[in-house]
Formats: C-alpha cells, sequence, structure tokens
C-alpha cells in the first residue's frame, strides 16, 4: 500500500470537515433486529439508475445498495475490502493484483468473476462513466489469470487509484447481461442486477422506488432491514413534515433544506451528523457556456466572479452550514498541500468597482435600464435552497448591468441541456472533488473531459493547455511536495481564466429518525449500502 502514501496526508482534513461540532449519531445500544423497511427520502427524483454512465449525486443513494465496488474504505479513507477480498500493488506501482471474493452471485443468478471485473473496467468504465477516461486513463488491461484474480495493469503509477474503486465511484456490472448492449439502453439500466445487500423490486414514477432484501447476499447475516422505500417529495416542506412525523427515517445531502435543519435538530424524534460526507468536499460553482460570445470574454467572466458576495449565500441561503471557495480545490485539501488560497481573490471590498470597470473593458456599455446585456441561468433541480441562490445571483449580477434570467426545469430536461446540448449560458451545479482531486476535479477542467453527452464533466468548452499539462502531472507525480505545487500553479491559472465561478463549500447535514441505528458506518455515509442499518421496534 506504499503507493497510496502520498495521498494519505490529506485524510484528516477531510475527516476534519465532515465531523463538525455538534453532530450526533445514532450508535449501536442493543442487539441489532431483523426485518423492517427503512424510509428514505431522495431529491430529486433520478432520471435514471445507470449510475456507471452517469453521474448525478441522487443516484447513488440508490444504487450503491444494488451494486458494488471492488473496494469500501474505513473512517481514516484507508481501503478495505468489497469484492476484492485482497490486493498487491507492485513495487513500480503499473500492476495491481485482486483476489476476489469467492460464493458471489448477481441478483440473476449469474456467478461473479473476474470477467466481469475485465468488462466493467474496460468496456464500461472507461468509456461511459464520467470519471472513466481520467480516473482509468493509465489503465491498459484488466488481465484474468483466473475467475477469482484480476490483475490490472497501468501504464504510470497512479496511487489514487485505490480511493477509487467504491461502488459510488466504480460499480462492477454482469458481463453477461450488457454484453453486446448499448450500456445507457440496456434494459437493466432502470432495473439493475447487480451483487449488494439489496435487490431492485420496483420504481413507481414520481412516488418510490422499493428496494428488497438479497436473500442470498454473499455476506452471510446481512442485511439486516427487510426493504428500502427510496421517496420522491418535490416539496421542501413535505419533506421535512415526513420526517418529523416519522414517516421517513433518513435524508441526506440537500434533502432537507439549510433553512429547516436548525429546527430539526431540535426534534426529539430525531438525530443529525455531518459524518459520512468524508470523501464529498462539495463545490457550489457555476459554469460559463465560452461557446457564448460574451461569456468568452475573460473580462466578463472576471467580472461576474467579483459581483458574488459569496459569505452571503454562506449565511443566508446555506444558513451558516458552509464557507466560502475561493477556487476550484475544496480547502479540506489543506492538510495534504494540494490546496492553495494564494490565488486571484473575488472578497476584496471594492469587487463591484472593479466588475464594472471590467464590463466596460469588455466592451459592454450601460444601455436603457442600465443593463449591458442578456444572460440565462440554468437552475440546479436539486432542492429549494438553489432556487434562493439563483434569485440572489441574479440579484449581484445586476449591479454590474446583466440582466439574468432564471430558468428551472426537472432534472432530466436539465442535464441534457447543459451536458448534452451545451444549450445555456451558465449552469449552477455543485461537484464533489472526492478523496483525490483526480477523482473529481480533473473531470470538470480537463479538455479531455469534454464529453458532449456525459453528465457532470467538462461542458464549458474549457480548453487550457497550461492546465492540461499541470493536472497531468499532478496526476502522476508521487512526491507530495511536487504534486502539491503542481496543484497550486493549476489553481492559480484556472482562477485567473475563470471558466467558471466558484462559490461556497457545501457542509452536507443527515437528518435522521432515531429508531434507525448503524445506518452511517463510513467516510462514504449514503454513497454505501445500508446493509448493516437496522430498525428499534
Amino acid at each position: 500500500m506504499s503507493l497510496i502514501k502520498s495521498i494519505n496526508l490529506n485524510r484528516r482534513s477531510l475527516l476534519l470537515a465532515s465531523a463538525l461540532p455538534g453532530t450526533a449519531i445514532a450508535q449501536p445500544a442493543r442487539t441489532p433486529n431483523r426485518g423492517g423497511t427503512m424510509v428514505m427520502i431522495v431529491n430529486p427524483e433520478p432520471a435514471t439508475l445507470a449510475t456507471y454512465a452517469v453521474s448525478a449525486g441522487n443516484i447513488p443513494m440508490i444504487t450503491t445498495q444494488i451494486y458494488e465496488g471492488l473496494l469500501s474504505y474505513d473512517w481514516e479513507l484507508n481501503p478495505t475490502p468489497a469484492l476484492a477480498k485482497a490486493w498487491v500493488v507492485s513495487p513500480d506501482g503499473k500492476t495491481i493484483t485482486f483476489t476476489l471474493q469467492e460464493g458471489v452471485t448477481f441478483h440473476n443468478g449469474e456467478a461473479f468473476t473476474s470477467a466481469d471485473v475485465a468488462y466493467s473496467f474496460m468496456e464500461v468504465a472507461k468509456r461511459f462513466n464520467p470519471n472513466g477516461p481520467v480516473i482509468l486513463k493509465e489503465l491498459e488491461a484488466v488481465e484474468t489469470p483466473d475467475p477469482m484474480t484480476a490483475v490490472f495493469r497501468l501504464a504510470n503509477p497512479a496511487p489514487y487509484l485505490m480511493m477509487s474503486l467504491s461502488s459510488n465511484n466504480m460499480p462492477v456490472i454482469c458481463k453477461k447481461v450488457f454484453e453486446g448492449t448499448v450500456p445507457l439502453s440496456n434494459p437493466t439500466a432502470n432495473r439493475p442486477i447487480g451483487t449488494g445487500p439489496f435487490k431492485f423490486g420496483a420504481w413507481e414514477r414520481g412516488q418510490f422506488i422499493r428496494l428488497d432484501r438479497n436473500e442470498n447476499y454473499w455476506k452471510r447475516g446481512f442485511p439486516l432491514l427487510n426493504r428500502i422505500i427510496a421517496r420522491f417529495i418535490p416539496d421542501a416542506a413535505t419533506r421535512s413534515a415526513a420526517l418529523e412525523a416519522g414517516e421517513a427515517h433518513y435524508a441526506a445531502y440537500s434533502a432537507v433544506n439549510a433553512a429547516d435543519i436548525r429546527r430539526m435538530q431540535a426534534n426529539p424524534i430525531l438525530g443529525s451528523t455531518t459524518l459520512g460526507y468524508g470523501t464529498t468536499a462539495a463545490t457550489s460553482v457555476l459554469e460559463f457556456n465560452l461557446r457564448r460570445p460574451i461569456l468568452a470574454k475573460r473580462e466578463v467572466r472576471l467580472a461576474i466572479s467579483y459581483a458574488i458576495d459569496r459569505q452571503f449565500i454562506v449565511d443566508n441561503i446555506l444558513h451558516g452550514f458552509g464557507k466560502p471557495a475561493v477556487g476550484p480545490l475544496s480547502s479540506v485539501f489543506s492538510t495534504s498541500g494540494w490546496f492553495t488560497d494564494d490565488v486571484r481573490r473575488f472578497d476584496v471590498p471594492d469587487r463591484i468597482a472593479i466588475a464594472n470597470r471590467l464590463m466596460d473593458e469588455a466592451g459592454l456599455p450601460r444601455g436603457a435600464g442600465g443593463m449591458r446585456c442578456n444572460l440565462m441561468l440554468e437552475v440546479n433541480s436539486f432542492g429549494e435552497q438553489w432556487l434562493r441562490q439563483a434569485e440572489y445571483l441574479k440579484q449581484a449580477v445586476a449591479q454590474i448591468g446583466i440582466n439574468l434570467t432564471l430558468r428551472s426545469e426537472d432534472t432530466a430536461t436539465w442535464l441534457r441541456r447543459c451536458y448534452t446540448d451545451y444549450d445555456f449560458d451558465i449552469n449552477e451545479p455543485f461537484y464533489s472533488a472526492g478523496a483525490d482531486p483526480v477523482i473529481g476535479v480533473h473531470r470538470h477542467y480537463v479538455s479531455s473531459a469534454i464529453r458532449q453527452g456525459t453528465t457532470f464533466v467538462n461542458n464549458k468548452d474549457y480548453r487550457s493547455e497550461v492546465v492540461d499539462r499541470l493536472m497531468d502531472d499532478a496526476t502522476r507525480a508521487v512526491d507530495r511536495a511536487q504534486r502539491a505545487a503542481l496543484y497550486h500553479q493549476a489553481q492559480r491559472q484556472m482562477v485567473e481564466d475563470s471558466p467558471g465561478a466558484w462559490l461556497c463549500e457545501v457542509q452536507y447535514v443527515t437528518i435522521f429518525n432515531k429508531k434507525l441505528q448503524d445506518h452511517t458506518t463510513g467516510p462514504l455515509g449514503t454513497y454505501e449500502a445500508f446493509e448493516r442499518a437496522w430498525l428499534e421496534r
């Protein structure tokens, strides 16, 4: 495991970020009960369950109960066994040999073997997974010397790879189900077949997805629950009411509005925790479509960043559950040395004057009503807080003469518009950096991640030879100090180019019914299976 030492130093910062003062989490107090139905709120309803090809954050809450990865992770982000029970990394870092679990079957009865691993990585993940071209760039082949051995052959050492093999990032799928089909249109895309503790049961569109216990799960004695119901409740007040009435047991990420969290923390039947987000490092951002003539002007992009008061968003939209962002890397990477705030800063006292001067320099004089230009903002569909943020952004950029129109659409339409059709001016997503920048940051800014039709990648048409080289060198760098220096340069260049605006580092809070035990058992939180979760009677 010596090859992943270069990323170990960021663990403390990740854990500190996810374990803020005042959090509480249910602890096992009695012998776990078997049976019962856990109801969790997922917002918004996923457009698809094809998690192997689509990376929207509302999908893995469901699919990590069904699909499994080669590895999981403990609280200190050390790799732990999942479908791989053991592994050996060669001294040169270019070969990883995985010994697989025996006696594992897919939900359709097919035996799990190394052929499924090779197919999942080489034929699906490298080609269709949004993270694949970046995370698996060095992966040249997966050899299968026997059914229980998978050998990864790498062109160059990739120490970050061992941190990206969970079911969330790289699910293992059944070769016999997918071979010869287009993954996104495979009949099981929305009726998934995996090896996990729960099997797909039913999907009532607009209402719920039901997952049933896998009676043949390879971890004997698990899962404890009979089933999981993922409910889709569009209205934020109704979601909160369902938790307060005991009708739902669990809500993570932004399923509960930040404005409601303090009140719900005072409810005696509810608990809360910020644990389980150790690999999230979530950042709220804006994406500028550089294909648009106005946004192709660097001065306009910088002006928008200067116009935004990030502390206002933290205080009034996130209600304190976050902090201002200064660039593309989250400050959770401070301990590793990869993060720097030595970049152009937009939180300066004369920021509005600077922004207006930049708009003048861009050749956009004020016209009727003081406006200089019209732009459209695509509102994030993942919760009301994003609409509130969009409403603030409209007011903020009006100060510099930008008339911003807000457009809200359902999740599928929003994603298609921004990542397939490129029919947008400014987009309002958020992204999770993961346990390493290669996992969650690179795909938003390197030019090789401009992949039309793939969600949450470089849809901005941002192309920088300098950034590509720096990020590529950082990917291969084993020396920690060298890697940090490369990331510092990359951050400075990206902020100077400003292909987007970095708004806030978001601290998510999970709200749960205190009857639900052992729901958060590792740093992946909602993004790993609830195999050990149980309900008090």
